[in-house]
Parts: structure tokens; sequence; C-alpha cells
């Protein structure tokens, strides 16, 4: 039960959690649209994302975090965790589309618990990605745009890098799973590419 157009996962893209001094460390927080469900782990953007960068002489380790039906409560209870283990010069969150199918409230819920995790990042030393999701249109105009809406006026304020997609266009160009809801293979490399063109001029 999820929707929005990007994903994560519960175990880390490489299983080690020593890491090299020198390496950058980026963690992707979502839910199963980082998690890859649906396709391999191997398939799934954080993984493809790891590997297209250090291809490119990129010494980078991306944490996938993500676990699928995740919510902003969830995320924000074990960022705390995240953090301390992993000391990410990065944070990728993509998390809101399960909260926002949920028909939760945007000011007293998501915003609040997207707003507390950036916060949080920040005050650790973190850079923060925020990966924009979308609702599908039987929610109703006014709740889909304030939801859009709250990425980037999180964004805005923070003075962020934001990430934004489109189920529409995924859907028409046959990037979806069946279910209507989940990226494919190609739909992963597509988010990845958007992903990283995003985020190169903050790893340094």
């Amino acid at each position: 039960m999820l929707l929005g157009i990007l994903l994560a996962l519960s175990s880390s893209v490489n299983s080690s959690t020593q890491f090299n001094k020198n390496e950058y460390v980026a963690v992707v927080l979502g839910d199963s649209l980082s998690a890859g469900y649906g396709v391999k782990i191997q398939e799934s953007w954080p993984s493809i994302l790891q590997n297209n960068l250090n291809s490119k002489g990129v010494n980078i380790k991306v944490i996938n975090a993500g676990i699928s039906g995740d919510t902003t409560s969830g995320g924000l209870y074990r960022l705390p965790k995240l953090l301390k283990e992993h000391k990410p010069k990065l944070v990728i969150l993509e998390l809101g589309g399960n909260d926002g199918l949920r028909g939760m409230s945007i000011k007293k819920v998501i915003k609040k618990n997207l707003d507390e995790m950036i916060r949080m990042s920040l005050d650790e030393g973190s850079k923060v990605a925020l990966i924009g999701v979308e609702l599908p249109p039987n929610y109703g105009a006014r709740y889909t745009d304030n939801f859009k809406n709250m990425y980037e006026d999180l964004a805005t304020q923070y003075n962020l890098t934001l990430v934004q997609g489109s189920i529409k266009e995924m859907v028409s160009l046959s990037l979806m799973q069946a279910d209507g809801i989940h990226p494919n293979v190609k739909g992963h490399l597509q988010i990845e590419e958007e992903v990283r063109s995003k985020i190169l001029s903050l790893l340094d």
C-alpha cells in the first residue's frame, strides 16, 4: 500500500558496517519506494546509485534504510540510531507517501515529522536531500496539492536539494509495476538518474 515516486529498504546496499574514514556515507531513509519492492535488491535505485557513483570514482557507501510501509513517524523513530551508527554526510529523505495514503494531517503529522527529521540531520552535520512524493488524484485536489507543496515548502525553508517526480509521467512511460504504485526496473533506473543529478553537488 503505497504510492509516490521513489523508494527504500531495511538493509544496507553493502552489509558491512565498517567504513573507510575517507568514504562518503549516505543514508536513504524511506519506504517501499526505496526498499525496491517488487525488484531485486541490486535493481533498486539506492543500489544503482552507489554502483554508478563508485564507477565514476566517487568513494561512497549508500545505506538503504528504507522499510516497506514505513511512515514519517517510523522514520523519525529510526533516524537517531541511523545517525549515530553511520554518521552520514548525506541523508536522503523519502517518506510521507504512506501517511498521505492514510489521509493523515499534513500540518500536524507529516510536515511536523519531516521537519524534525530534517533538523535532526542538519544538527548532526549531515546534508539533506528531500524526495517529494505524489498522491493519487482520488484524494482530492486540495489535499494532494497541499501534500505536494509541503515538500517544496520544506526544501525552501531549509535550502534543501529537492527531487521530484510525477506518477502520471511514470505511468505513461511504462515505468511502473502492474500495481501502478511501485516503480519497475526501468522506473528505478530513472529515479536513480534524477537523484544522482540532484545530489552530485552535495558530494564534497
